[in-house]
Parts: C-alpha cells; sequence; structure tokens
C-alpha cells in the first residue's frame, strides 16, 4: 500500500502475522508460510495465496491500516465483499469465491480481514491473445447468464451494506444521492481540477434523480465486472468462466448499473452476446429511455470515482495523464447524456 512495514525480531511482517492469525481462525493453523503467494493487481487490500496441506487455496484479504487515504464508501469494504460471497454462494451456479472467515473487529484472530475460497484461472484480459471469435462469444454470452444470476438476488435495503454512508436506504433514489454526495465530498478533496464544476456535477445528478424511481428492488449489484474480475480456466477454445471475483465494491441496488464496468468505455447495447446471456438468465436485457438515463448516471458515478480515486491512491503523472485524456472526456459526455435526456 506504498508503506513500508516495519519487520519485527520474529522477521514476519504485520500482514504476514495476521495472515497466519486469519488461517488458523479459519480452521488452518498449519498453514505453511511457505505457501502464501502474495497477490498483486488490486489498488487497496493486501492479498494473499494461501496453499493449504490437503491441497486446498484459501485468499487471504487484509485491509489497509487505519487512517491510509480513502474515499467515503471505501470503510469496511471486506463487509461488503462478505455479503456478496455469500449471497451470491446461495445461488449455487455461479462461479464465486466461497466465504470461509470474516474478522471485522480488531480483536478478532487477524482481524480485520477475510479468508474466502480460491477462483482457479486467469484474468480475462490476459487470455485475449489467445482467444478467437468463436470462444470470445461463448463465454460473453456465458457471462451474461452468471449476471443474470447474481441480479436475481435480493438485499435488505439500497446502498453499500457496509455501513460506509449510514444504513440501507428504503428507496434506491435516497441511496444513489447519498452515494453521488459522499463522492463529490470526496472531490472537493481530492480533484483540484474537476473536468466540469462541481456544482454543475450536482445539478445534473440531481435532475434526474426522478428515474431512480424506477428500481423497486435492491438487486445485487457487483459494480467492478472489469475483465480483471473474470477469471478464465481451461485450453484455449474450451475455456470457462472460472471466477467472478473482488466483489467488494458491491451494492444494493439497480442491475443496469452493473453494464457499465461490463463495457466500460463502450457501449453494453453493443455487446449481443452478453445480452443474449443476460435474457435467458433471468436479465431484463432491453433497455427503455428511462434506463438508459440511469445507465448514463451510473458511468458518471464511475468516471468519477476512477477520477477522484487518484488522489487518495497518490497515482503518478502518467496515470494522471490517462486519467485527463481517458477517463474525464468520457465523464463530461456521460453528464452531457444525463442532461439531454432530462430535457
Amino acid at each position: 500500500m506504498g508503506q513500508t512495514e516495519q519487520v519485527p525480531r520474529d522477521g514476519r511482517t504485520d500482514a504476514e502475522r495476521r495472515t497466519a492469525a486469519l488461517l488458523a481462525a479459519a480452521g488452518a493453523p498449519d498453514a505453511d508460510a511457505a505457501g502464501c503467494v502474495p497477490l498483486t493487481g488490486g489498488t487497496y487490500n493486501t492479498v494473499v495465496r494461501a496453499q493449504l496441506p490437503d491441497g486446498r487455496r484459501w485468499v487471504v484479504k487484509i485491509p489497509p491500516p487505519p487512517g491510509t487515504p480513502g474515499l467515503g464508501y471505501e470503510k469496511d469494504l471486506l463487509r461488503a465483499e462478505s455479503e456478496f460471497c455469500s449471497r451470491a454462494a446461495e445461488l449455487g451456479d455461479v462461479p464465486v469465491p466461497r466465504l470461509v472467515h470474516a474478522a471485522f473487529g480488531p480483536s478478532d484472530p487477524g482481524g480485520p480481514g477475510m479468508v474466502t475460497t480460491h477462483c482457479p484461472g486467469t484474468v480475462w484480459h490476459e487470455c485475449a491473445g489467445t482467444m478467437d471469435e468463436t470462444e470470445r462469444r461463448r463465454l460473453r454470452r456465458l457471462l451474461g447468464q452468471h449476471v443474470a444470476r447474481l441480479h436475481t438476488v435480493t438485499g435488505p435495503g439500497y446502498g453499500y451494506p457496509g455501513g460506509a454512508l449510514g444504513p440501507l436506504a428504503p428507496t434506491w433514489g435516497e441511496a444513489f444521492t447519498a452515494m453521488t454526495d459522499a463522492l463529490l465530498a470526496d472531490a472537493e478533496h481530492h480533484l483540484p481540477e474537476p473536468p466540469l464544476p462541481l456544482a454543475l456535477i450536482r445539478r445534473r445528478f440531481a435532475g434526474a434523480r426522478y428515474a431512480l424511481d424506477d428500481v423497486t428492488r435492491p438487486a445485487l449489484v457487483h459494480f467492478d465486472l472489469w475483465q480483471g474480475n473474470l477469471l478464465l480456466d481451461g485450453p484455449p477454445g474450451r475455456r470457462v468462466l472460472s471466477g467472478i471475483i473482488d466483489g467488494e465494491r458491491m451494492f444494493w441496488g439497480d442491475p443496469v448499473a452493473d453494464f457499465v464496468s461490463l463495457a466500460l468505455f463502450e457501449d453494453i447495447e453493443d455487446d449481443r452476446d452478453f445480452l443474449a446471456g443476460y435474457a435467458p438468465g433471468g436479465g431484463r436485457a432491453g433497455l427503455d429511455d428511462r434506463a438508459r438515463l440511469r445507465l448514463a448516471l451510473y458511468r458518471a458515478y464511475l468516471y468519477l470515482i476512477m477520477l477522484v480515486e487518484a488522489g487518495p491512491r497518490g497515482y503518478g503523472a502518467e496515470q494522471r495523464a490517462w486519467l485527463r485524456d481517458t477517463v474525464a472526456p468520457r465523464f463530461t459526455a456521460a453528464l452531457a447524456d444525463v442532461a439531454d435526456r432530462t430535457r
């Protein structure tokens, strides 16, 4: 996390000691420390893959220490991920990690942290070079089926389940307004040069709130379904979707919101293969004008997260240039779409 850990006299870092404590609390006190391999690719939690003596593999996640810079909603994210794993596992046929152990209090052994089963495979985008069009289309249809199944899970209210922005709301409009208000408050601190004035952004979000009233069921929304969180396993031509991982940013809300990261910088309505799998899986694939307005709102929300988190993440010049040249124009276009659709 950009910080140098002090190594105590026993030769183990704090993360290593906590990993061992979490594994022991999960029922694997004899896990081999040499079999613990750090996993990279994330930007928030410390993640380790543990090889157990009986051959099983588990994943250990440890959040950053208190006081680490982050966005308003990034508190107790592991509570959200544990809920994602638990509720998605109820479906039985969706490849998600199974929750083994969770410790949310600092007094819990190794806590706060969590242990899940390990999903085998390689992230989707690393397989792209060996994937022909036939396989790509088949996997997009399969992904549509699995995402539709996830969207059948209903929550107890709307919003982030970790409680970072308060209790779950009774309506999606209230929840999403709290989410955007919190992000705009973060922007005041971490985004000194926003693409548009924050007051204008706030008005655009508020002006489209009426469309959120169409959402009457709090569905499970992963909200981070880019290819880096989708695992594929098997030889080229016969791969399967083996893991939908990193559900720490999930919320209860509008399933349309997942269409943003599923087609990041593109339009999900152009992905006929995904939609061909989504409808038979139980999802509502067709988007009417109000749903397209909501999708524009969620695009703006996700793109704004990407812009604002550069501050607490400490991005360098190259990453900031990519955000300025790639993400900021798309954020501005999404808000323009919101404005056009609310006229």
